[in-house]
């Protein structure tokens, strides 16, 4: 059985050597090559070519004997590119194409990339699954002016999308779903992939806590791209700011890949420069001691599905804040949430931090990641992509017992 897999905001990394890499880890890889034969993988390319050594510290190398990868152009590169009817026409050709020789679609939204698949599948009869990861409005809505302007437009065309889709995988529980209807059949499934959590993680977190010193700093950290201004660091970087004039100290440690220009210009302006850390892109075995560093994990994200990071976070015990946006609020304690770009409650709840505090909410959060587990999660999702294979009728004598 063949896979289509079109997911747009997916980036391809290339070294010197010809190598293909991705964000992604193979355990994310192997939900699919596990169900599937082989796959083709339509999405972007990183325009860069990178040293051997740094891309395979950096990225995760693809399987090129089973994954296809297939490039795409940029069309958000600029309004010219989005707007030229021939480019549209060549991607709307390429893509028709793995349609047609495809068996089997999974396509993640939002994205236009995949409404077109979507359209085209059901043009071609080909059985297609979506799996809905964010908010097409509130991704654009607070991206940019040009995001504002496209919002509305995809913001229907994904509803319209999901609404006819026979299967959907939401990665929310609630917020998703709600937002966007689907009349076939659904599941709400993170894709976060999380190891077998272990006791002795929650112990070594209550030791780190009854541990720390009064005059020593209170590390907070964020995980995620630094060049993107939704993720919201700015507003962290301003409130650690104001509480430092009040003689609180703080730290923060931002991890992720991208130009930190901006955020460091802001960290400037508002004298905390020594406050702030930039990490990075972390290899994802760094990811977890990255976290394990943290006295408490902050999400200030102005749109999110239900981010990855803030899971892992919790599965480390590790005290979280979140933005009330998206599926934050499913995850982290209602007293600890607040209003997206609020600089004034991300402060009053910084204060709020003590042992007492710390303690008890590295206990919520490792007891609330279990849900996250790698086993259960990987069942749920199986079963689902088992049921939209049978559905159809065509078998994989290797995984699937029976046929429709």
């Amino acid at each position: 059985m063949k896979l289509l897999f079109v997911y747009e905001s997916l980036r391809v990394f290339e070294d010197k050597e010809g190598n293909y890499y991705t964000g992604w880890s193979q355990k994310i890889w192997d939900r699919y090559l596990n169900t599937f034969d082989n796959m083709s993988m339509i999405c972007r390319k990183d325009t860069k070519i990178y040293e051997y050594e740094f891309a395979n510290n950096h990225f995760e190398l693809l399987d090129k004997d089973r994954i296809k990868f297939i490039e795409i152009p940029d069309l958000h590169s600029s309004l010219k590119s989005y707007l030229n009817k021939k480019t549209r026409l060549n991607l709307y050709k390429k893509i028709e194409q793995e349609v047609k020789a495809s068996d089997y679609i999974i396509v993640r939204l939002p994205n236009k990339i995949s409404v077109m698949t979507i359209n085209l599948a059901k043009k071609y009869n080909k059985p297609f699954l979506v799996e809905v990861v964010g908010c097409a409005w509130d991704s654009l809505w607070n991206h940019s002016y040009k995001g504002k302007i496209l919002a509305f437009s995809n913001y229907m065309s994904m509803k319209k999308a999901l609404k006819s889709a026979p299967y959907a995988l939401y990665v929310t529980n609630e917020f998703l779903q709600q937002r966007y209807l689907c009349d076939g059949k659904t599941i709400g499934v993170s894709d976060v992939t999380l190891p077998e959590l272990d006791e002795r993680v929650l112990q070594n977190r209550i030791l780190k806590v009854n541990t720390l010193k009064d005059l020593q700093p209170i590390i907070i950290g964020t995980l995620g791209a630094i060049n993107v201004k939704y993720k919201g660091q700015e507003y962290v970087i301003k409130a650690i700011s104001k509480l430092k004039k009040k003689g609180y100290n703080f730290e923060y440690h931002i991890a992720g890949g991208g130009d930190n220009s901006y955020l460091k210009s802001i960290a400037e302006k508002y004298d905390v420069l020594d406050q702030v850390k930039f990490l990075g892109a972390l290899p994802h075995e760094d990811v977890f001691q990255y976290l394990d560093n943290l006295d408490v994990y902050i999400q200030p994200s102005k749109t999110e599905g239900l981010p990855r990071a803030l899971v892992e976070a919790m599965s480390r015990a590790c005290p979280v804040l979140g933005s009330r946006v998206g599926g934050i609020p499913e995850l982290v304690n209602e007293d600890f949430t607040f209003n997206n770009g609020s600089v004034s409650e991300i402060c009053k709840l910084l204060k709020k931090i003590d042992k007492q505090t710390l303690k008890k909410e590295a206990l919520r959060s490792f007891e609330k990641a279990k849900v996250y587990e790698n086993s259960y999660l990987d069942k749920r999702r199986t079963s689902f992509f088992e049921e939209f294979i049978e559905s159809v009728g065509i078998c994989n004598d290797k995984s699937i017992t029976r046929c429709k």
